[in-house]
């Protein structure tokens, strides 16, 4: 199951999000989550049994 981990405002955010844990070796994905007006929401996912070392490892390089 899927969990969502992170929740960034525009897609250039959660791209660079996206492709950084990718490259750390994380399975991530991205969906969007809100749209109001200009303002796109993107929420990061992450399945379920590594989402705590994902959100650690985004406290670590404080994104969170």
């Amino acid at each position: 199951m899927w969990t969502a981990i992170y929740v960034a405002e525009g897609y250039d955010r959660a791209k660079k999000i996206e492709d950084l844990l990718k490259e750390e070796g994380f399975l991530v994905k991205m969906n969007t989550f809100s749209k109001e007006g200009d303002s796109t929401l993107y929420e990061i996912l992450a399945p379920e049994f590594e989402a705590e070392e994902v959100q650690s490892f985004l406290i670590d390089l404080g994104i969170i």
